[in-house]
C-alpha cells in the first residue's frame, strides 16, 4: 500500500539533491509532486518525467522562492493544476562560501541573498501553501535545514545563521498553525550533492571521519527522514538531525 496515494506535494528545489530523492520518494508513495525550480529546468524536468513512471502526476514549476508574488503564483497553479496541496518540502537553498574566520570577505549581498533565499523563502512557501492545506483539511511541512543552524559553522557565518532562523521560523510556525498543519524540519549534516563538488576528496574524507556512523549522508538520507515526519499524525515543532550522530 502506498502511503501518500491522494495527496499532492510541492517540493521547492525539487531536481536536484535532497530534492530529486524526496520528490521520487513522494511519487513511489502516490503523491503527485509539483517540483519546483529556479535554473535547473533540464533537472526539474527529468525528476518530473521519473515521477511520472511511477503512475502519479507531476509538473515542474519556475519561481524564485524569494520572490513572494512569485512563489503565491506557483503555489495557486500547483494547487489549480492538481486539485489540493497536502505537503510541502521547504528544500530551496543557496551559500556562497567563505572561511569562518574571513569576516570580511562576507558582504552585503551575500546577506541579501542568503537571507532571501534560506529564511524569506520558507516564510513565503509556508504562508502561500497553509490556507490551500487547511481546506484540503490539513497538511504537512517539513524544511531543510542544516547541522549548521546549530553548530553556527558551515559553508559560511551567514549560512549557518540563515539555517538557525529557519528551525526558528519552523518552531514558530508549528505553534501557531496546530493542529490543522504539523511543521517540522530536517538537519541534515555533509550530503553527496553537488553542493560538495567544490570540496577536495581530502576534505570529504576528513569529514566522514568525524561522523559516528562513518560516512556522509546520501540524498535519500534525508528523503527517509522527512517520509518519516510525512507519515506521523503527531509530531510538530521537530528539527531531526541527519547527520549520522554528528553535533559539532
Amino acid at each position: 500500500m502506498r502511503r501518500f496515494e491522494g495527496k499532492v506535494a510541492l517540493v521547492t528545489g525539487g531536481g536536484t539533491g535532497i530534492g530529486r530523492a524526496t520528490s521520487l520518494m513522494l511519487a513511489a508513495e502516490g503523491a503527485a509532486v509539483a517540483v519546483n525550480y529556479s535554473r535547473s529546468r533540464e533537472d526539474a524536468e527529468r525528476t518530473v518525467a521519473d515521477a511520472e513512471a511511477h503512475g502519479v502526476r507531476a509538473m515542474a514549476c519556475r519561481a524564485d522562492v524569494s520572490d513572494d508574488g512569485a512563489v503565491t503564483g506557483m503555489v495557486d497553479a500547483v494547487a489549480g493544476e492538481l486539485g489540493r496541496l497536502d505537503f510541502l518540502i521547504n528544500n530551496a537553498g543557496t551559500t556562497r562560501p567563505v572561511p569562518l574566520a574571513d569576516l570580511d570577505a562576507i558582504t552585503p549581498e551575500d546577506f541579501r541573498r542568503i537571507y532571501a533565499v534560506n529564511v524569506s523563502g520558507v516564510f513565503w512557501c509556508c504562508r502561500a501553501a497553509i490556507p490551500h492545506m487547511r481546506r484540503s483539511g490539513g497538511g504537512h511541512i517539513v524544511t531543510v535545514t542544516s547541522l549548521a543552524g546549530f553548530t553556527g559553522q558551515g559553508s559560511s557565518l551567514v549560512y549557518g545563521s540563515s539555517k538557525a532562523a529557519a528551525i526558528a521560523l519552523t518552531r514558530g510556525l508549528a505553534a501557531s498553525q496546530a493542529p490543522h498543519v504539523q511543521v517540522n524540519a530536517v538537519a541534515p549534516g555533509l550530503v553527496e550533492t553537488r553542493w560538495i563538488d567544490d570540496f577536495s576528496p581530502e576534505t570529504i574524507e576528513a569529514i566522514a571521519g568525524q561522523i559516528p556512523m562513518g560516512r556522509s549522508a546520501q540524498p535519500q538520507d534525508v528523503a527517509d527522514a522527512i517520509f518519516g515526519l510525512l507519515v506521523s499524525g503527531y509530531i510538530t515543532g521537530e528539527v531531526v538531525l541527519v547527520s549520522g550522530g554528528r553535533t559539532s
